[in-house]
């Protein structure tokens, strides 16, 4: 073939590529104004329903009622999609979300359905910014919820910081910010009353990659895993590197299936120095260390490092989605070492 009937084929290519682009794109739009438009007529379905219950008397059993005939008269036009609880839900969308344009176009009707369940505002409206900011479907945003991401974010946090989350999402501005305590990796699929080994926490952790950088929280990219750093003779193992694009820095995992001691401490500490000494480049902020354990000892985490630890954190995780009871216990606790650690009283909001 010659070397013209190659350019023109390599041509053609390229051409067809960048109208499949536009037509991909455009059906993509498409698909979101559609979409969008249900949303909207959702709304105003529940705002109508809101409005004619309350020219009924007694209004309760009226508005319910009004939604059985209406599901029956709506079903039998229109199908699917207008059965009791839908019409619920609609009421509900309405009454939750006062201002249409409050809503946002990136998510749908599902997307709503799941944050209609959140009751605290400031925790739904931190969902919904960081539903839309990273493209999260569905089960993503479910499994967020469950896993009280909210809560867990606003833990160490003083109460101006918690309502800045509520109302501009997760914004990573210092190393305490890429953290949160516990972490749920019940992805893993790992028994909780199982003998387990670091090694095979590690390479679930890997097979896991994208359902554990999604727990990690934004930003994060996969470095290495086992990174060898050698000291004259010795050589030392660092489970799990990751770089955060938003903080700008390396973030060191370190795994303990047990209780985390005061060793675990210095270990990542010197991995931090080695890091922060020999493998930062201008422009880059100090690497942290996370040391990951299913038990830890708050004081011996407050007497181990300094007062004004910025470097290292030691978090616990859950090998499967507790209820949200039982994390909202685990949380009251943290919350509650964290607070006689510092001396504060009202560092994270009522949970």
């Amino acid at each position: 073939m010659s070397g013209t009937s190659i350019d023109k084929k390599a041509g053609v290519n390229a051409v067809f590529e960048t109208i499949k682009q536009i037509l991909d794109d455009a059906r993509a739009n498409a698909y979101r104004a559609i979409n969008f438009n249900m949303v909207q007529a959702y709304w105003n379905i529940g705002r109508v329903i809101v409005e004619e219950e309350h020219k009924g008397k007694p209004r309760a059993e009226y508005g319910k009622r009004l939604i059985i005939e209406l599901s029956k008269k709506l079903t039998k036009v229109f199908g699917k999609g207008f059965d009791k609880r839908n019409l619920w839900y609609m009421k509900d969308f309405y009454l939750t979300f006062q201002k249409v344009n409050a809503l946002r176009s990136e998510l749908t009707w599902t997307h709503y359905r799941l944050l209609l369940k959140v009751e605290k505002v400031e925790a739904r409206n931190f969902y919904m910014l960081e539903a839309v900011e990273n493209s999260w479907s569905t089960r993503e945003l479910e499994r967020q919820i469950n896993s009280l991401l909210f809560e867990r974010l606003a833990l160490s946090r003083e109460k101006d910081e918690v309502l800045n989350i509520a109302k501009r999402g997760q914004e990573i501005t210092k190393p305490c910010d890429l953290v949160k305590d516990p972490y749920v990796i019940e992805f893993l699929g790992l028994q909780e009353n199982k003998r387990l080994l670091e090694k095979e926490l590690e390479q679930a952790l890997i097979d896991h990659l994208q359902e554990f950088l999604l727990e990690l929280g934004k930003g994060f990219s996969f470095v290495a895993r086992q990174k060898r750093i050698t000291l004259e003779d010795d050589h030392f193992y660092i489970d799990l590197v990751f770089y955060n694009r938003l903080a700008r820095c390396f973030v060191l995992i370190d795994l303990k299936v047990g209780k985390m001691t005061h060793q675990d401490i210095g270990q990542m500490q010197m991995y931090v120095n080695y890091y922060k000494r020999s493998q930062m480049q201008e422009g880059e902020n100090e690497p942290i260390g996370i040391i990951l354990c299913a038990e830890k000892n708050n004081a011996v985490v407050k007497f181990t490092l300094p007062e004004d630890k910025e470097q290292i954190f030691v978090s616990k995780y859950k090998l499967y989605l507790p209820t949200e009871d039982e994390l909202k216990r685990e949380i009251l606790r943290e919350k509650g070492a964290f607070e006689m650690e510092h001396h504060i009283t009202d560092a994270a909001p009522n949970i």
